[in-house]
């Protein structure tokens, strides 16, 4: 039995679970995110936070991948404007999706954070989860 092609997946698998890819978190940004955030990322005026140009992003790195999973309730500021906008979360994303639209969100439309792992992500929704049970 030829174990070739398990063994590609697994690898690629591998790969986008350690790297992200900028394509995997485009398509999930344009089927999740973009309906509200808008194509650009600019956001919808006073209701919906800009993720172009974010302060927010790189000031809570941490909180992240809770507020995709999750949703945000509270009032956040982002570039001095203050949203009070309720965020659904995505529950249904998996840790390396999480990763990868994290990523894409965080080096595109003018914002350079670092990039998040698949195990920083997968660690903070786990203790998020260790936390709610």
């Amino acid at each position: 039995m030829n174990k070739t092609p398990f063994l590609l997946i697994i690898a690629a698998l591998s790969l986008e679970r350690c790297m992200g890819t900028h394509e995997g978190g485009q398509r999930i940004y344009a089927s999740y995110c973009a309906n509200c955030h808008l194509d650009d990322g600019k956001g919808l005026g006073a209701l919906i936070p800009p993720l172009a140009n974010s302060d927010y992003l790189a000031a809570n790195r941490k909180k992240l991948p809770l507020v995709i999973r999750y949703g945000l309730q509270d009032t956040i500021v982002v570039n001095g404007v203050v949203y009070a906008e309720k965020m659904a979360g995505m529950p249904g994303l998996n840790e390396i999706q999480v990763t990868n639209l994290l990523n894409y969100i965080g080096q595109s439309w003018g914002n350079n954070i670092e990039p998040f792992t698949f195990d920083e992500v997968k660690k903070t929704l786990d203790e998020a989860a260790s936390l709610r049970k």
